[in-house]
């Protein structure tokens, strides 16, 4: 029996890498296939995982994952499974996103900070291609910036094509396990490119017809930095669609939302409608954004 963590998952085979620092493609033995398990990849890049190596001894099969201590999950594509796992067991996730070609939109970033609010991992926004912005962009990426950072999420305006700004992020990552998420396109693979300079990850350019990035990284895997620290990169995504979540539970995700709801007037105000919500002054005050609310 062996131990090693996932680095790369391909949907149907795992590469593991032991604590001796070689490399093994494994498969799942076949009961985490039927234990109730309703993802599209029970096994995640990041998971501890212990594994038998097969007669030849240059594959194995996973026996045992162990417990996680948090994960990022997304609402799967695949309409006849319930979730897809992204990454487990990271220190903090970034959110790669930009204001222009393509554009994303504050729903994504909120539905990825909700996600990562829910199993507790520290979440910091990049915004990527700061070279392209014109005036009505900066404009946006000053109130984001106003908005996230006064909940409580550091905010990055980079530029990874003309290398502006990459020094505070690449100080933040060092020496954790990161792992990095956003729409294809936003340039993902080039900033991990620049963040270190021996890593080659494959790029491409965006659609002029749509405005919308080609999927470059197929598959979730990790990468060691040079500096210290590893990278989880994950497929560029469209939408983020969240799972396991009650109406009644969701503002306990939104950090700002959930402090304000201590003074409401009734203990079980859904911020709504209710009489004496402060969760609603504080939105027609301007202290809460109403595209968070």
């Amino acid at each position: 029996m062996k131990k090693g963590v996932v680095v790369k998952s391909t949907g149907s085979w795992y590469l593991v890498k032991d604590e001796e620092n070689n490399f093994f493609s494994c498969k799942i033995k076949g009961k985490y296939r039927i234990h109730g398990i309703r993802a599209t990849n029970p096994v995640a890049v990041g998971d501890q995982v212990h594994f038998i190596l097969n007669q030849n001894e240059d594959t194995g099969i996973i026996t045992h994952i162990e417990e996680r201590k948090n994960y990022i999950i997304r609402r799967s594509s695949n309409l006849s499974k319930e979730y897809q796992l992204i990454a487990a067991n990271v220190d903090q996730a970034w959110l790669l996103v930009s204001l222009i070609s393509p554009k994303t939109f504050p729903e994504f970033i909120d539905r990825f900070l909700v996600s990562a609010e829910a199993y507790s991992i520290p979440t910091s926004i990049v915004f990527n291609k700061i070279d392209l912005y014109g005036e009505e962009e900066n404009k946006e990426l000053k109130e984001f910036t106003d908005t996230y950072e006064k909940i409580g999420y550091p905010c990055y305006s980079i530029s990874a094509a003309e290398q502006t700004n990459i020094i505070p992020v690449k100080d933040a990552m060092k020496n954790k396990i990161n792992v990095i998420s956003g729409n294809s396109g936003v340039g993902k693979s080039t900033l991990i490119n620049i963040l270190d300079s021996n890593l080659h990850l494959k790029t491409s350019e965006i659609s002029n017809a749509n405005q919308s990035g080609k999927h470059t990284t197929t598959y979730a895997e990790m990468f060691e930095f040079e500096f210290g620290g590893y990278i989880i990169d994950t497929p560029g995504i469209k939408g983020f669609g969240l799972i396991d979540f009650d109406k009644e539970e969701l503002f306990h995700y939104f950090p700002e939302i959930f402090k304000a709801s201590s003074g409401c007037k009734f203990n079980n105000c859904s911020h709504i409608h209710e009489p004496g919500c402060n969760v609603i002054q504080m939105v027609m005050d301007g202290v809460i954004s109403e595209s968070r609310y």
